[in-house]
């Protein structure tokens, strides 16, 4: 028997995920890197006294090169680099990019994008000077490469599509061909096909645009298809898509002749008309093995998918990590997948074995114990055991709340169980179906309607109508019924709970997906902080300078605050104030700071009066740590003025 509600539980868990997709990454910007960048030559606000031939950058792990992967800018923001770069003595951790002869002194922005070796695009920038810093056209900010927001939308929200629909898929077709093979759970099977297809292939024609930073318009450019198809994470869409067409065929004989011949599971079919029971019993076995060979080699080649290109494939022991992915993979599609299908059957009303959710709860138990055996190994891989490292990355605290939500989906499993123990223990080893154990009944017909067979040839409409009562009233029957069985209605509320926790845990996961796994981002910080790429964190930096010009108003006191005292850019505030102090305007003021013992500098700073008595220089440069003068100088009249000098320290 059907119900409308049937037919809408995949689009009710569909909505429920975007739902969470929506409210988990509501203001978030571009995803996370996952190859970062640990040093480079020259160094990142370095001052070097000749121009270097080429500009070489090191990652953390490995990543893949396009044509613009190194962009080098000159002060008037024209490119200074030619030819494509290329990875430094094969190591795939590595790009240079060679820079033309001849190069004038100033600033240089260097502007890098490429793809981490787990699919995921990675992009930045940084500066360097020959001879001495100077003015630029370019920001570090306007020269990295970011993600369009609308591209990075919808390629998130593919994403978790892809993990959904592979879920559905794989679970409902374990469900049918070890628990019922009825048209709820069909209906759970096909839709997680047509959602990974379509989301495969909207994953394929955005993954252009999310890995160059281009926006939607560039979606249709062959191109950029031809180049994406020409990388490992391309060929894992391909091949997920090849994979989904034996996937189509798998279902048509799952659902299709298969599923007519039997029950509830291989071994309780009926031989068909005119062949001898044990060779038609024999027969469906065959058909079962090879369905059982066939449809595994199917769903771990999807879930190879997801392995050969992610987080399994980089980072230490990619040897085992991609096997144990894909095992987690699927013991996740089984268990998840699983429950959608018992839910459908549930709540359809249609009658279903004891015998049956039995062998699912069995089959999740078997799938929870994977499930913890390879996350663990997983955990450790991408977090180790350092509890700083957990509690101190954005992987690890995603991570916390996924155990949390398998912990709390186990604790609903529990009630889900007992529910099920239930059934078996409710008297008949029937269905799990109608009220106090009872096999569903099914009414013939709505009472005082006559058979349609006795007005079909006289009123043709009247029959009609007839049979659609008749269904109505059977469908009425069927859910009053359900409703009045306890123990299946605790059974559907347990497993709804259930469902409800792994939505959560599906989204969870793709969000985990996304983000740096912990052991790199510790590594990187490490490794950062060794080449000296990282300045270490510092505070504003203050001095007074008390000035006199020897004119009328001449006199006053200074205060100068560099914000934040570090290399790299900086903010530099200088307020002066009369013996009273109140603030007061100059009509000329200017500020410089000279690095003495490297001969760097004087670097003038360009004060902007914000108000009364307030000058301020923005995205100040600072190319290097150390003890720099700072030399101030006021002017009160056309003929008085004076210049102060104090020592700052720049960390």
């Amino acid at each position: 028997m059907k119900t409308p509600i049937t037919g809408r539980v995949p689009s009710l868990l569909a909505a429920v995920l975007a739902a969470l997709l929506c409210t988990l990454t509501l203001g978030a910007g571009t995803a996370s890197a996952h190859a970062a960048l640990t040093s480079t030559d020259p160094a990142d606000g370095s001052v070097v006294a000749t121009a270097p031939q080429r500009v070489e950058l090191t990652f953390s792990e490995g990543v893949l090169l396009s044509a613009d992967s190194v962009r080098v800018l000159d002060p008037r923001g024209e490119r200074v680099d030619e030819g494509r770069p290329q990875h430094v003595d094969g190591r795939s951790e590595s790009a240079a990019v060679t820079l033309r002869g001849g190069i004038g002194d100033g600033t240089y922005t260097v502007a890098w994008q490429a793809v981490s070796a787990d699919s995921h695009p990675v992009a930045g920038a940084f500066t360097f000077s020959v001879g001495a810093p100077s003015k630029t056209v370019v920001t570090v900010r306007s020269a990295a490469t970011k993600i369009d927001p609308a591209v990075d939308t919808f390629y998130g929200a593919g994403r978790l599509a892809a993990y959904a629909g592979f879920v559905l898929l794989v679970g409902g077709c374990v469900f049918a061909g070890v628990c019922r093979a009825s048209r709820p759970v069909q209906r759970i099977a096909v839709a997680g096909w047509v959602t990974l297809f379509v989301s495969t292939t909207a994953l394929l024609l955005l993954r252009g645009a999310y890995t160059s930073g281009k926006g939607l318009g560039s979606v249709p450019d062959l191109s950029l298809l031809g180049d994406v198809l020409a990388t490992k994470p391309g060929a894992a869409l391909l091949s997920r898509l090849l994979l989904l067409s034996a996937a189509a065929v798998f279902l048509a004989v799952l659902f299709g002749s298969y599923a007519r011949e039997g029950d509830d599971r291989p071994g309780e079919g009926r031989p068909r008309e005119g062949r001898p029971g044990e060779d038609a019993e024999a027969a469906r076995r065959n058909v079962a093995y090879g369905l059982g060979i066939g449809g595994s080699v199917v769903a771990a080649g999807l879930a190879a998918t997801w392995a050969m290109a992610e987080h399994a494939s980089a980072g230490i022991q990619p040897w085992l990590a991609m096997p144990v992915d894909v095992a987690h993979l699927l013991a996740v599609a089984v268990w998840l997948g699983g429950l959608a299908g018992l839910l459908a059957v549930l709540r359809s009303g249609e009658a279903i074995r004891r015998p049956a959710v039995e062998r699912f709860s069995r089959l999740a138990f078997a799938s929870v114990c994977v499930l913890v055996a390879t996350g663990l190994y997983q955990s450790w891989r991408q977090v180790g055991f350092s509890w700083s490292t957990l509690t101190g990355t954005e992987y690890g605290r995603w991570l916390l709340l996924k155990v949390a939500l398998v912990a709390v989906m186990l604790a609903v499993a529990f009630f889900s169980r007992r529910w099920t123990g239930r059934l078996a223990d409710g008297g008949t080893g029937g269905q799990a179906s109608g009220a106090a154990g009872t096999p569903a009944r099914r009414t013939r017909g709505p009472v005082g309607v006559p058979a349609a067979a006795g007005t079909a040839t006289a009123d043709p409409v009247r029959a009609a109508q007839l049979a659609r009562q008749r269904a109505a009233v059977e469908k009425a029957t069927g859910l009053r019924e359900r409703d009045a069985d306890a123990d299946r209605s605790g059974l559907r509320r347990s497993v709804l709970a259930e469902t409800a926790v792994a939505v959560a845990l599906l989204v969870v996961t793709t969000l985990l997906t996304g983000t740096q796994p912990g052991r790199a981002e510790a590594e990187q910080k490490r490794a950062a902080g060794a080449a000296g790429t990282t300045p270490a964190a510092a505070g504003p930096a203050e001095v007074r300078l008390a000035y006199d010009t020897g004119g009328t108003n001449g006199r006053g006191t200074a205060r100068v605050t560099v914000d934040p005292a570090r290399a790299g850019a900086t903010t530099v505030s200088v307020t002066l104030t009369d013996p009273s102090g109140r603030p007061v305007d100059v009509p000329e003021l200017t500020l410089a700071m000279t690095e003495t013992t490297q001969h760097i500098g004087p670097l003038r700073a360009a004060l902007v009066r914000q108000s009364v008595g307030r000058w301020q220089a923005t995205g100040f440069q600072l190319p290097m740590a150390g003890d720099w003068q700072l030399s101030l100088t006021v002017r009160t009249s056309d003929i008085d003025q004076v210049t102060e000098i104090e020592s700052v320290k720049i960390n």
